[in-house]
This record gives structure tokens, sequence and C-alpha cells, in this order.
């Protein structure tokens, strides 16, 4: 609690440690002034009141004892709630000399209370405006809560549903079902789902789905339940309607003597009542196959009838089984005719898993038709025959079927036409061809009408055709030209066309990311043999400069070459670093170097059009980061950036402190260096802003981008324990904003440096290995320097060949990668026979992931100083085991 003492002019005279932390005013710059002056208080709703009107500041001349809740503003300029209580201080004299202010801050439990009002209204906004009823139980079993959609169904007010409920509401014939189904269910805390039927407000009942769930809150404690109440009355009476339905069918078709058959494709299982077994003059408790339907045929029908049986069957006709022929009964030999119906059924891929219809037996009627009608009778069965399976197919197909005009109207479609465009017929036989088609198709449909005019058929050619709701559907044409039409047979195959788009692309994107993965291995081999070829030179220079060769220009000239050596060590390491592509290693960074550091590289890279400015705040503590790792995500924030500006344009990189007291988002509470990199560019829709940190999104086209930029960016914060957040205008430009945890420790390369340099170390015979003649020449000329006897081996199967003739080395410095056998192996084999022999070993790259704990390590290129203070470290560390 915060405690203020007053005097009698209302002057602060105390403050205790709460209350300068509430405040953020210490005693002495709030002592002797009053407490509006120190807060700036003000009535609840935020708005200003004279000072005379103060509940605090009357207390004291008003003898009463005032609390209330306020809004104080805090030193740093920030608002926030607390309650107070003023009570007045009564001097001997029985009048006041004082006040004594108690003062709770209301921040958090003011945000609690509007997160609980702003969770309650939504849940009723929700429950009020969802299109079932809802309800809520106390674990009792009593309802809470009942949503609008309850009371405009049932007509119930809120007073009468209280003391009514749903049991009441429920028909009686349903209403020990329902209350049993929902006692046992709470009783054991379970879902469950039951149909009753509900009263309406019209008063009839009406069937509904009532199905609900236990709450448990995050201790486990249960909390009742929460339920929907469907109306599914309409579903019921379909139900009810569809089984009489089939009642009367199965009725009519026993009238009628005709049969239904099934057949399952998958098995060869057949189903056929007694009536069709009779037409193939099979007993009707005998089992029967498809080979007692093929044998049964009569071999004069039995081709036509099983290619019509196959060709219902075939995924792609997909005709109508429509045939009349003769049997051979198996039983009695008598010949019937037998007219039969069906069609296939497909799944989604196309395959037919089953084939049904219908057969009747029509050998009296064919008796009579062939006395009646004798020579005109097959021929005229034959045209019926081929008209009905042509308007089935039209009817049916899912293809587009049309008729078309070379005056460029349709004459005639089937219903396919209005499934796949959305239109109605009418409309689209009044549309011309061109409103109908994309404009980009324009000029390929005027060729194919050009080529149909000279009669060519035309097969598998593709437009676009505009769906009602604003899309195109792509529709591969078979087109054949009689007359003054043609003929036409589509096939939506847009989703093919979307596919094999999506497939593309995620080629392109495996390419992109194959293309980088190579890159990285030759900048890695590069960058290696560069620190091969920089190690000779960093230590000739550093020879040159320490024996002071030449006058003042030339040592001016040797530092000059040292420096640019440096650069380019920095530079090969970070190319290291992009192609090791190493987990992270966090440490204390010092973010402004790092970046001032970046501002040459950043300002190549993007190029003379874009304007590159760096603005890093003073006094910036260090964050917790990747050094590698944060180079490369800014490396790859500043090429986005550059991209965004064909044009040129400004980009901005700033490092400012930021301290997070409410989380948002991923951004948790805490202190971070906020790393921002602003652009003036084409900036983002909301949509790509959505999408924007995805793993290969990218709106650069392909080829252009691998889209990885900014997920690997946003990845890095997140590992970091920061965040990533992006904001952008169309026109305007993109602000993308790392946030970096502040560390606790010290960046390594601000540590003060040890002035004591190594005056002495072990002296003896130093055996060193490495592949690159250069570079074996130069660190020998260091060894020798520092004393050493060297002797030299160009491999590691060298070296070893020269202990085995005798040779014992007080020392081992050799280089890691190199043909044959490595470093790392050449000194586990010499420490078989040599276990305290010291190993140095020495690579190109930053961090060599093979290397043993227990073996010290120097990175090329590096100094004499270097090399010397490694051998002392190992010395002393020798001297210590």
């Amino acid at each position: 609690m915060a405690i203020f003492l007053m005097d009698d002019r209302q002057h602060c005279i105390f403050m205790n440690a709460a209350a300068e932390a509430l405040t953020g005013y210490r005693f002495d710059e709030a002592q002797n002034r009053p407490l509006h002056d120190v807060v700036h208080h003000q009535r609840p709703d935020g708005s200003h009141y004279p000072l005379e009107e103060c509940p605090i500041d009357r207390a004291f001349p008003e003898h009463d004892r005032m609390q209330g809740e306020e809004v104080f503003v805090h030193k740093d300029g920030h608002f926030y709630p607390v309650a107070f209580t003023a009570s007045p201080i009564i001097g001997d004299d029985g009048r006041p000399i004082g006040t004594i202010i108690e003062v709770r801050d209301l921040t958090e439990e003011k945000a609690r209370e509007s997160a609980l009002r702003e969770s309650e209204s939504r849940f009723r906004n929700m429950a009020d405006h969802a299109p079932v009823m809802m309800w809520v139980t106390d674990p009792s079993g009593s309802c809470t809560y009942l949503n609008r959609q309850w009371y405009d169904f049932t007509g119930q007010t809120p007073a009468e549903a209280e003391g009514f409920g749903w049991l009441e509401a429920t028909h009686p014939d349903d209403r020990a079902r329902a209350h049993d189904a929902f006692v046992a269910a709470n009783r054991e805390r379970r879902p469950f789902r039951v149909e009753y039927r509900l009263q309406h407000v019209s008063g009839g009942y009406r069937w509904a789905i009532d199905a609900a769930s236990p709450r448990f809150g995050d201790d486990g404690q249960y909390l009742g339940y929460i339920g929907s109440v469907i109306d599914i009355h309409e579903r019921r009476e379909a139900e009810e309607r569809l089984a009489l339905s089939e009642e009367q069918l199965r009725l009519a078709l026993e009238v009628a003597e005709i049969g239904q058959w099934d057949v399952d494709q998958s098995t060869g299982r057949m189903f056929w009542p007694p009536s069709i077994k009779a037409m193939f003059g099979i007993s009707p408790d005998v089992p029967v196959t498809l080979d007692d339907y093929r044998d049964g045929l009569h071999p004069d029908d039995r081709e036509k009838t099983l290619s019509a049986y196959a060709s219902a069957s075939d995924p792609d006709l997909r005709t109508l089984y429509d045939v009349e022929y003769r049997t051979i009964g198996k039983e009695d030999g008598v010949i019937r005719w037998v007219a039969a119906k069906g069609r296939g059924l497909f799944d989604a891929q196309g395959h037919c898993y089953r084939v049904i219809g219908t057969a009747i037996d029509i050998t009296v009627r064919k008796a009579v038709e062939i006395r009646l009608q004798q020579l005109n009778e097959q021929l005229e069965h034959e045209v019926a025959q081929q008209t009905a399976e042509r308007n089935r197919v039209w009817e049916m197909s899912p293809d587009l079927l049309a008729i078309m005009g070379f005056d460029g109207f349709l004459k005639a479609i089937n219903p396919a036409w209005e499934t796949t465009l959305g239109r109605d017929a009418a409309t689209l036989l009044a549309m011309s061809f061109r409103e109908q088609v994309h404009p980009d198709d324009h000029q390929a449909v005027q060729a194919v009408m050009e080529s149909l005019q000279r009669g060519e058929k035309i097969e598998r050619f593709e437009d676009r055709l505009a769906h009602a709701d604003g899309s195109w559907r792509w529709i591969s044409w078979t087109l054949v030209p009689e007359g003054d039409v043609f003929y036409a047979v589509g096939r939506d195959v847009t989703t093919e066309r979307e596919a094999a788009q999506e497939l593309m692309q995620a080629q392109e994107a495996l390419r992109q990311s194959q293309k980088m993965e190579a890159m990285g291995q030759l900048t890695g081999g590069v960058a290696h043999d560069f620190n091969n070829l920089l190690t000779p030179i960093v230590g000739s220079l550093d020879l040159l400069q320490r024996k002071g060769v030449g006058g003042e220009r030339e040592q001016r000239l040797i530092e000059g070459a040292i420096q640019s050596a440096d650069r380019a060590k920095v530079l090969v390491q970070r190319l290291l670093a992009f192609a090791r592509r190493q987990p992270l290693q966090p440490a204390a960074v010092n973010i402004a170097g790092l970046v001032e550091g970046m501002a040459d590289l950043l300002a190549s890279t993007t190029g003379p059009q874009v304007h590159v400015v760096v603005e890093v705040a003073d006094d910036l503590p260090p964050a917790r980061a990747d050094a590698n790792q944060l180079e490369m995500a800014l490396l790859n924030l500043g090429v986005n950036a550059r991209d965004a500006m064909p044009q040129g344009g400004t980009l901005r990189i700033s490092a400012t402190r930021e301290s997070v007291r409410v989380p948002r988002g991923a951004l948790k509470r805490g202190h971070y260096i906020r790393l921002s990199v602003a652009d003036t560019g084409m900036g983002m829709d909301e949509a790509t802003i959505a999408r924007a940190v995805e793993p290969f999104f990218s709106t650069k086209g392909i080829g252009k981008g691998t889209g990885l930029g900014l997920s690997m960016a946003h990845g890095l914060a997140a590992q970091l324990g920061g965040a990533l957040t992006l904001s952008s205008r169309e026109g305007v430009g993109t602000n993308v904003e790392l946030w970096l945890p502040i560390s606790a420790t010290i960046p390594e390369g601000d540590i003060a440096p040890s002035n004591s340099t190594p005056t002495s170390v072990d002296r003896g015979l130093v055996l060193l290995v490495d592949d690159e003649e250069v570079v074996r020449a130069s660190t020998a000329d260091m060894l020798e320097e520092l004393g050493y006897e060297v002797l030299e081996a160009e491999s590691g199967e060298a070296g070893l060949a020269l202990v085995a003739q005798g040779t014992v080395p007080d020392l081992l410095v050799t280089d890691h990668l190199m043909s044959g056998m490595s470093g790392v192996e050449l000194a586990q084999t010499l420490r078989t026979a040599l276990p305290d022999l010291p190993v140095l070993i020495v690579s190109g790259y930053a961090d060599v992931e093979d290397l043993s704990p227990g073996l010290a390590r120097l990175t090329k290129p590096f100094r004499s100083a270097e090399l010397a203070a490694c051998l002392a470290r190992i010395t002393i560390s020798n001297r210590e085991a």
C-alpha cells in the first residue's frame, strides 16, 4: 500500500517506498509539494476537475475520512487508476494538522474486470447470434443462461424460463427420456445427445436435437454444462416422407412385377430378387453370380447386352444401361424377353463401385410386338433406343455439351452449363462468346473459330469462361463443325490446372532451396580457402609491423594492409556463418557496433539508388542474440527492402531500447532492443501481410527469391525469446521490427583485454602439420620466432610417419581439414602413444562441429600474438592437469 503524509498545507512530508514506486517520484522530489502536483490526479473517467473539488484534499478541511477512485499520472507520463483513502490527522486541540493518504494501484484489477466483461459480452453476443438455441447450467444442473433463439423459439420470457425451464417445454411423451438422459450425463459428467419434441411458440411441437458437454475450470473443477438445441423438424418429416416413398416404390414394383437388381463391382456379389431369378429360369432359393447372368443370355443378344453393361460401368463413358434381351432358363430352358435398365455409381476418383437397375419380363409384350410390327419393329426399337440414350447422356453428363453457331452465340446447352458456371440457361444463351470468354483468350478463340470454319476438328483446346461469382473456370474443349454450327464437349479442368500450378510453385521453391544449399556449400569452400590465403598474409604483415620494418610511411602502409586483412577476416566469418547454417549460439551482442559494421555491406548490396540511413540510440545495452545469424537477417531484410524500391528510396535502420509492460501477441512483457528496418517502397496489402512470414511465400515471381528471408528473421527472433512485428501500407512502405531481449551479460568484445602478454612459454619441438605449404611456412616462422623448434609435415599421414621413425614432439599444431586424415583424427591417433601430448587445432572454419571439446582451437587467419596466447593457455592447462 502506498502511503503519503501531508501537513496542514496539504504538502507532502512523507512517502513510503511503495508510494515512490507507484508515482515514479523519489521522496526528495515530492517533498513539500502538493500531492496533485505530483500525480496530477483526475476523475475515474479521465476528466480534470478544480483543485477545490479534489476529494483527497477535502479530507483535511472537512475533518472527515474520504475514499474513492481516481486516475493518477505517473512520472513517465502514463495514466493508471487507483483506489484511495484520505483521513485527517487531528491534533491535541481537535483541529486537523495533516492528512494520511493510502493509495492502491487498480491497474491489474481493472484489466481483469475489463477482460471478464469483454469475455462475457463476446459469449453472449456470439450465443445470441448463433443459428441454434444455446443453454448453460451450473454444477447442480440448474439452467443459468438461455440465448435469444430459445426465447424466440419457445415464446418464453426470461422470467417464465427461470421458473418454467426446458423440461416443461418438452413433449409429454419425450419428457421422461430427455430427463433421464440429462440426469445420467450430469451425474457422470459426460457429453450427451438426445432427440425430443420441443414446444414452439405457435403451440405445436417440433423435433430437435439437444447436445451438450460438461465444462471444467482450469483447476479441473466441474462447472456445469453448455449445450445447443437444433431444430430438425423438417429433417424428421423428410425422413418419414422418404420411408413412406420407399415403401410405396416397393409396393409399386411388386404390383408392376418389376425386379430390382444390384451388382457390387468390387466383390462381384449380385443381388437378385425371386422375380428376376424367374426371368432366368432359376429357383428363388438358389444363389446367383455374374456368371449366371452371362450364361443365361441368349447367344444372339449376349454381345450387345454385355457391351451395354460394360459401357455403363466405364468411367469414361458412364452410359445408361438400357437394353432388351432374351434369356434361356437355366433350369427349364425357356426363352424369355427381359427389359433392363440401370446405371453405374462412381466414387470421387471415378471408379465404378456399383451398378444398379430394374428388370421386367416383357415376353408377352414382345410376342405381341413381333406379331404387329414384323419387319419394322427392330429398326424402330433401335432408333428409339438411340434417341433415349442420347437424351440421357445430354441430361446426365457432367461435361458441357452444346451446339454453337458461328455467329458467336450458343444454340443449345445441357444442364451441366448451369452447374459449372452458376448461371441459368436463358442467361447463357443470351450471352455471346466474347461476353463469356476471358479477354486474354479472345484471340485464341478467334483462331479456333477460323479453323472450325475450314472444317477442321479441334481437340483439347482450353479457355476460361466466366462464373456468376466473378471467378473464371478453365474448360477443355473438343469441337466438331457441321454446317453452320459446331458441336462442343467441354470438361471443367480448373482444379487440375490449379493443382498443376501449385505443383510447379512447389518444385520452384524446392529448386530455390537446393540452389541456396549449393550456394552455401560453395561459399563455405571458398571462404575456407580464403582463410588459408589470409593466414600467411596476416602473419607476414604482423611480423613486419612487430619488427618495425621501414620508416613511418612504410609502417602506415603495413597498418592499412593489416586493417584490410582484418576486414577481409570479418567478411570471411560472415560467409562461413551463411554457409554453415549452424544452430543458434546466443550471446551478448553490441547491437550498435553490429549495425554500424553492417552499414557498408548493406549500402553496397542495395545499390546506389537506395540511401541507407543508420540511427542507433546512445548507450544501448547489449542484446541477447547470435551475431552471425542477426547479420544474415539484416542482410535478408535489406535485400527485401531493395526489391520493394525498384525506383530507389530510403532504407532506414534504427535501434532503440524499449520496454513492454502489456504483452502484445508473441511479444512478452520485458525489456528489449527494437531493431527496425524500414523502407519507402511499394508496401503490402492486408492479404500479403497475413502470409509474409510463411516459408517460401514470395511476391517476387518465379526464380527471383525463395521467400525465406522474413520467415528466417521471424524464426530467429522467436528462438531468442523476442518477436518480429510487421507494418506496411501500399504506396508508403514497410517497417520490419526485430525485438531482441536485453542481455544480462557484457559482450566479449567489450571486456577490457588483459595487458599481460605471455612473456615465456615452454619451449620444445613442435610437429607442424598443414597441407597448404604457404600457410605451413608462415606458421613455422611464427613458432620459431616464439622459440620453438619446428618439424613440418604436409599431411596427417606424413606426421604419423615422422613419429613412427622416433620423433617425439612436445606439441602438435595441425590444420583440421586436410586431404586424407583430418587434424582431429591425427591428434587422437598420436595421443594413443603420447597421451600427454598438447594439441592445437588450426581451422579455416569459425566453428567445427566434429571438433573434440578436449582439443584447443585457433581460427585462421591469426597473428603471432594470438598464436602465442593460445599456446600459453595450453601450457597453463597442462601444468594444472
